[in-house]
């Protein structure tokens, strides 16, 4: 029993640990921080840096990558980030982020549009796409 307590323990810590790549488009070139990646995913900044649109996408909230995401660079829970789009929604003032299954899926569609801006499990991040930042 004790080391089932161990094993699940250490694979919890594991998941917990997952790291989080924000990605963006190869082509992109804009320099990007927390606070500005934070902004985007919140509806507050509209635009990269170089003024090209961005259109921010999420992962469903079944995939670790999200809640990560959430807590690490959102600093919300997903009820809080709910509460907080439904506020906005509700007040003509912003609408979430599109979200996408898969991580799969998130590469594909930043790696087919350069205003796009995703974030996945880091070791899931090929070729096709850009690592922002790292979380």
């Amino acid at each position: 029993m004790k080391k089932l307590l161990i094993i699940s323990s250490l694979l919890f810590c594991q998941l917990a640990l997952a790291e989080v790549a924000v990605i963006v488009h190869p082509s992109n070139n804009n320099q990007l921080d927390e606070a500005t990646i934070s902004k985007i995913f919140l509806g507050r900044e509209k635009s990269f840096a170089d003024g090209q649109s961005v259109v921010p996408l999420a992962l469903a909230d079944a995939a670790p990558a999200s809640s990560a995401f959430n807590d690490a660079v959102l600093k919300k829970s997903s009820s809080q980030l709910k509460a907080y789009w439904s506020k906005l929604v509700f007040t003509g003032k912003g609408t979430p982020p599109k979200e996408i299954g898969s991580d799969e899926e998130m590469l594909k569609l930043v790696a087919t549009n350069p205003s796009v801006i995703g974030y996945v499990d880091a070791s899931k991040v090929d070729a096709s796409v850009k690592v922002a930042l790292k979380f």
